[in-house]
């Protein structure tokens, strides 16, 4: 960083919000990213309708929000007015939360007369492994990202602070999505991931022979239609009948080791496409499976490759993410020399692919 950037750091906390789901979350970081406060609350609203109902979701963000606010700044010992800029994310996700959280976090700027600094979602899974302590020495650019949940699979180089090249993603479901279908198929409860994970500990993982799509095929896209429609064909002879707890648990490991061996491919794959990689990344909720991660661990000490992923509370969403990645874009900023930001004007949107992200540190603003 030159001596200007470093001048130009924040000089107080900060404030992030995430809300792009159904976990309402908000935290203060340090200037030099210590977490000096985070609360999350996961809402119970959805689990009657066997997932995220973006009406509901929107609601309870804010209803939860205002007092949330609160409690985390109560918790960090930390004023509003110190506050040096208020970070939220704004996209992608569903659309309700985006304009909850990104507005109440615009309004709360604007009454502190500090800047709002908009944070795209997957941008801040990207770069949570560059969060002091998550990986020792550092996580320096470039690594490969694997970014694996509900709503997203995708493997990108990570170049740089708004630099990022998707190398694959899912033709169909996201690996989070597809847990989440075959646990309502087992008849397990809402979020389904931690439940059939739980579930394939009591199972053999090589009872049941099941596919492994796009197996060995070139690049590194991901497809789990067709192991969701396999599973539901061994179900089929059981009609509505209760399942064997014995079958449903082999049945759930066996789901799980195929999903962790086609990921394990399509890395493999994706590692092939970026050789200058000396780190592997996973990042998501669905990284907190501890198969998963095992599978990945050893892909990349095959690979002579350092393998890193946040702990479990960071995998999931979370507002320390969104408050690294403000200050990540905020130091950029400054070694660009496009400080202050100030994001009032954009809007919140339900999709906003990382390519775009290079854009904001394209136009060079002359220095006050």
């Amino acid at each position: 960083m030159n001596e200007t950037a470093q001048n130009r750091r924040p000089d107080g906390p900060i404030l992030a919000i995430e809300s792009s789901c159904d976990e309402t979350a908000c935290a203060i970081l340090a200037p030099n990213g210590t977490v000096l406060a985070q609360r999350v609350i996961s809402q119970d609203g959805h689990a009657d309708f066997g997932g995220v109902v973006p009406e509901i979701a929107a609601r309870a963000h804010l209803a939860l929000l205002p007092n949330l606010v609160r409690a985390t700044l109560q918790d960090a010992n930390i004023a509003p007015a110190t506050l040096s800029f208020i970070a939220a994310s704004t996209g992608p996700g569903l659309i309700g939360g985006l304009i909850v959280g990104s507005g109440f976090a615009k309004g709360l700027a604007l009454a502190l007369g500090i800047p709002f600094v908009a944070v795209n979602h997957v941008e801040a899974h990207a770069l949570t492994a560059r969060l002091p302590g998550i990986v020792p020495d550092g996580a320096p650019f470039p690594y490969l990202l694997l970014l694996v949940s509900g709503g997203h699979c995708q493997c990108i180089a990570v170049e740089g602070v708004g630099h990022y090249r998707k190398l694959g993603g899912t033709i169909d479901d996201a690996a989070g999505e597809a847990f989440d279908k075959v646990a309502k198929m087992l008849g397990l409860g809402w979020p389904g991931g931690p439940e059939l994970e739980k579930l394939a500990r009591e199972g053999n993982p090589k009872a049941i022979s099941l596919p492994r799509p796009l197996w060995r095929r070139e690049g590194c896209d991901f497809s789990f239609s067709g192991l969701k429609t396999a599973i539901s064909q061994k179900l089929a002879p059981f009609g509505k009948e209760p399942l064997p707890r014995q079958f449903a648990a082999d049945l759930a490991a066996s789901f799980q080791q195929a999903v962790a061996d086609v990921v394990t491919n399509r890395i493999e794959h994706a590692l092939d496409m970026m050789p200058e990689a000396k780190l592997l990344v996973a990042a998501g909720g669905v990284a907190a499976n501890t198969v998963l991660r095992a599978a990945l661990e050893k892909t990349a000490a095959q690979r002579g490759l350092r393998f890193a992923a946040p702990p479990l509370r960071l995998c999931t969403d979370n507002a320390v993410m969104v408050g690294w990645a403000a200050l990540e874009t905020w130091r950029e900023a400054a070694e660009r020399n496009l400080l202050p930001i100030n994001d009032n004007a954009l809007r919140p949107r339900p999709r906003w692919p990382l390519e775009d992200m290079a854009s904001r540190f394209e136009a060079e603003i002359p220095s006050a």
